[in-house]
């Protein structure tokens, strides 16, 4: 993998001398014990450039020749989560001795950049075949169909803790200042969860569920807000309820309440809601509730706050994240 040593000028000069004199590759490297391949690249550059002296390089040549370029590209590809420090010996393993550093410099140029990786679902095999089945079946519906479903689902609000991270701007040393310190306590401080819905035209009502919830309480809370939710938004006829497959949803209450209210029931798992509820934790994050009470009431007037035109374009773009479903065969997606 290291680099060859340079044949010195007089060498090369008499490698030229000779191919002028009408001699082949193969008689002159048998004459001066080099390698074929060696002379090829010093008669094209004297062809070229009339010279057999090296030409002016921009900077410092580089430490990596290109098969370890080529042999650091290939591990990365089969696994991403290789450190420098492997790719350092990996190189020493093969006669090239160089520094993180140089790494690092290398996977810049060849425009690579190291990232946190991304957290998503666990998706078991069952979840992926489903999302990619949906994904094909729904690909070719139309944009109406979309404006038609409300989009449902829970998520839990904590009163410290993620939500309320943020970065500032400070001088050295000044970390610890109370000004620029978020203050948190165990366990998160409390937390709640959260019932909502939205559609293309905007979000429905926001609903704090107390105690453990069941198909029962679930049922309740449809009838609370779902149907009063669908009036707001001014849904019409024919639209189409959106809810997963968690067990409360497909409970036996749950599935007789939506028969006897003839509402249509849609159930992938590509819900769009989870960009609204990212919004929402942002911005109540910026408030910083004070309790469970504070963070409740700050959670719904924020969410009467998300922008209709934001509802809509989400709806709008669904078929991207069909599009992504299908690319990624399945799996998480960066819709």
């Amino acid at each position: 993998m290291a680099k060859t040593k340079e044949l010195s000028k007089d060498v090369r000069d008499k490698i030229v001398d000779l191919y002028k004199a009408g001699m082949g590759y193969k008689t002159i490297a048998k004459q001066l014990g080099e390698r074929v391949t060696t002379f090829g690249a010093i008669i094209r550059k004297w062809k070229k450039h009339k010279r057999t002296v090296n030409l002016p390089r921009p900077g410092a040549p580089c430490k990596i020749s290109p098969r370890g370029v080529a042999m650091i590209m290939r591990t990365l590809r089969n696994q991403p989560r290789t450190t420098r420090d492997d790719l350092v010996n990996d190189l020493k393993a093969a006669g090239t001795i160089v520094t993180k550093k140089t790494i690092g410099n290398t996977l810049r140029l060849e425009g690579l950049k190291s990232c946190s990786a991304r957290k998503v679902p666990l998706l078991k095999k069952a979840h992926i075949h489903a999302r990619l089945r949906f994904a094909n079946e729904h690909l070719n519906d139309s944009e109406d169909n979309w404006v038609k479903v409300l989009w449902s689902d829970e998520t839990k609000m904590e009163l410290f803790g993620i939500n309320s991270t943020r970065r500032d701007w400070r001088r050295r040393n000044a970390a610890y200042d109370h000004k620029h310190t978020i203050s948190t306590v165990k366990h998160g401080g409390g937390n709640m969860m959260l019932w909502g819905c939205f559609s293309a035209k905007g979000t429905g009502q926001l609903h704090r569920i107390k105690g453990t919830m069941d198909g029962a309480m679930y049922c309740q809370i449809l009838g609370e807000n779902l149907l009063p939710s669908a009036r707001a938004l001014k849904m019409g006829r024919g639209w189409v309820f959106q809810h997963d497959n968690d067990p409360k949803h497909t409970a036996k209450a749950t599935k007789e309440w939506l028969k006897k209210k003839h509402i249509k029931v849609l159930s992938p798992d590509l819900n769009p809601i989870e960009n609204p509820w990212r919004e929402l934790k942002v911005r109540v994050a910026k408030r910083q509730p004070r309790n469970l009470n504070d963070l409740e009431k700050i959670c719904k007037e924020e969410w009467d706050k998300i922008p209709p035109e934001m509802c809509a374009n989400l709806v709008a773009n669904y078929k991207k994240r069909l599009t992504s479903v299908i690319t990624n065969k399945g799996f998480a997606t960066k819709y």
